[in-house]
């Protein structure tokens, strides 16, 4: 079975106290934001099974994962039955401006008898900051074939990298299986990730204070 899922992540609005911007407030230069490196680890991706990919710019970043999904079955573990990835972002841009995440897409593949439901869930949140933000997607068996899905952060709960240094962005996220048939069998994977960080228009920044 082949699959592939993306999840991208836009560097989003920008403030120190908030401080209420128009939409059309001008964000830092594009090419001043940088992606200095990605660490990752977890049960869906274990150190070596993972690579990254730098675009030129360092402005978009790919990630493969070769052991990324989670399974469900009679004869199938407890263990596989979820699946978790935690990825550390660290971003240079200039001062002055903050970040949050805007929106996340995904896509995959996922093979589901009738009774079980698979969960695909990412958590984002900046380090030394309390606050955190989730986006998730629901499948519902029966189902067979490649999925895209996008989901909009929740305004009201935005995160926001802290002012006057430069975020860390940690996003956990996890695959998981339920079943209501024990004999029902299920598969759901993400085995890449998208991540951009540029001004686009849907990114939105605003200035600190």
């Amino acid at each position: 079975m082949k699959t592939s899922a993306l999840l991208a992540i836009l560097p989003a609005f920008v403030a120190a106290s908030p401080v209420v911007v128009p939409t059309n407030a001008a964000g830092p230069d594009p090419g001043t934001v940088r992606i200095r490196g990605v660490t990752y680890g977890g049960s869906g991706c274990p150190q070596g099974s993972m690579s990254a990919q730098l675009s030129s710019d360092q402005t978009l970043v790919t990630l493969i994962f070769d052991e990324y999904q989670a399974s469900i079955g009679p004869d199938v573990a407890v263990n596989d039955q979820r699946k978790n990835c935690q990825l550390n972002f660290a971003l240079t841009y200039p001062g002055g401006f903050q970040y949050s995440v805007f929106s996340a897409d995904y896509r995959g593949y996922a093979d589901l008898d009738a009774g079980v439901s698979g969960t695909l869930k990412s958590t984002y949140y900046f380090s030394g900051q309390p606050t955190q933000t989730s986006t998730e997607t629901i499948f519902t068996g029966p189902l067979n074939g490649d999925y895209l899905k996008s989901d909009e952060v929740d305004q009201v709960s935005l995160v926001w990298s802290p002012c006057g240094a430069e975020g860390l962005l940690n996003i956990n996220s996890q695959v998981r299986l339920t079943s209501s048939n024990r004999n029902a069998k299920g598969l759901l994977t993400t085995d890449s990730i998208d991540a951009k960080f540029e001004q686009k228009v849907r990114v939105r920044w605003r200035t600190c204070k």
